[in-house]
């Protein structure tokens, strides 16, 4: 089995290291008091996110009460801290830097160097949206891709495992000044940012989205591949805008034949094989997306459709068969449930046939 992240991170090992880094830049520091506060009756059962903020607070308790002071050890200690226990240090500015506005966020494009800020700045985000942002303007021509890269990520609407920002949510104008500087960024990964910063605004304001890429669709290689990436929630859901923008044009000449199951009973923990034919009518050829759904029955006795794509090429008129196979082992991100689900077939965001199997517990 592999080993959990809160296991990885945060072990004795690697606070040592960390103490030893702050020792370096502070002599006067209490390692062993830092010791006695960290390791408290609960610390064995907190997990990763709890033992970073724990940590944190012990820091503010064996450091100078200046919060200026303690922030410039923790400046001078960056380099030499690494992994998740370094996220403690933009996490210490979350903490307990918001009066100190512009120590902070000097400290924060300064921490994300070495680790993230991406989840600290974002108090600052709601407390002072339009302020916070023309910093991070800033910050998105800066010569570090680190840096840059903290800049759009820092203020998606919706990452993961992040504060809300319903602000952003209902309106990200300030957003995209930032990601106009980024599009054409030499950094894959700052590039990447832009994408999935786009893909979160598509979820709330999908036409905002849909505008940008017709916009940008066409001037470089690198905005091509971030529009595709950007607009890949819109068109698993089958938009039709979205996909005649990538040429994925009315699916009315599109057919699909035959699907049929190997089995339509497995076990939790099976695969389930699938086929069909894919016919192409008429005389031109076309532009495929081809994609299944899968209608995982939940807990509630509902469903919920996954989509997973096969495939997007161009065909000439004629009949293609296609086959697959979709695992149902149980997963940390998906637990499967006994009974009716569903499988479908959608061809350029339309589903053209669905067929149904039983799934039993093992």
């Amino acid at each position: 089995m592999a080993e959990r992240l809160k296991d990885q991170f945060f072990t004795r090992k690697s606070l040592e290291t960390f103490a030893v880094a702050i020792k370096k830049q502070y002599p006067e520091f209490n390692k062993e008091q830092f010791n006695r506060l960290i390791y408290d009756s609960n610390w064995d059962h907190c997990e990763l996110k709890q033992k970073m903020r724990h940590t944190t607070e012990c820091l503010r308790q064996t450091l100078p009460e200046d919060y200026e002071t303690a922030v410039s050890i923790l400046k001078k200690a960056a380099p030499n801290i690494s992994g998740f226990e370094a996220m403690t240090l933009p996490d210490f500015v979350e903490l307990y830097g918001i009066e100190h506005w512009d120590l902070s966020l000097s400290a924060l494009a300064h921490f994300t160097r070495f680790s993230s800020s991406e989840f600290a700045i974002r108090p600052f985000l709601a407390k002072k949206p339009k302020e916070t942002m023309a910093f991070m303007s800033q910050l998105a021509e800066s010569e570090d891709e680190k840096v840059r890269r903290f800049a759009s990520e820092g203020c998606r609407p919706r990452l993961p495992w992040a504060m809300a920002l319903p602000g952003f949510k209902k309106d990200p104008s300030l957003i995209l000044p930032i990601l106009e500087k980024l599009k054409n960024d030499e950094s894959e990964s700052v590039r990447r940012s832009v994408a999935n910063n786009l893909n979160d605004i598509s979820k709330d304001n999908p036409d905002i989205v849909l505008e940008l890429a017709e916009k940008w669709f066409g001037d470089s290689r690198n905005t091509d591949e971030i529009i595709k990436h950007a607009c890949r929630t819109m068109l698993k859901e089958g938009n039709k805008r979205a996909l005649i923008i990538f040429g994925f044009e009315n699916p009315d000449n599109l057919t699909v034949n035959n699907l049929t199951l190997s089995k339509k009973s497995i076990t939790i923990g099976d695969e389930l094989h699938f086929s069909f034919k894919l016919a192409v009518e008429g005389k031109k050829e076309c532009k495929v997306r081809l994609e299944y759904g899968v209608y995982y029955l939940k807990a509630n006795g509902k469903h919920n459709r996954k989509v997973f794509q096969i495939s997007e090429k161009t065909f000439p008129p004629g009949t293609y068969s296609v086959s697959r196979k979709q695992s149902f082992i149980n997963m940390s991100t998906r637990k499967h449930h006994a009974g009716k689900h569903e499988i479908s077939i959608i061809v350029n965001g339309e589903e053209k046939q669905k067929i149904d199997f039983m799934l039993a517990n093992t």
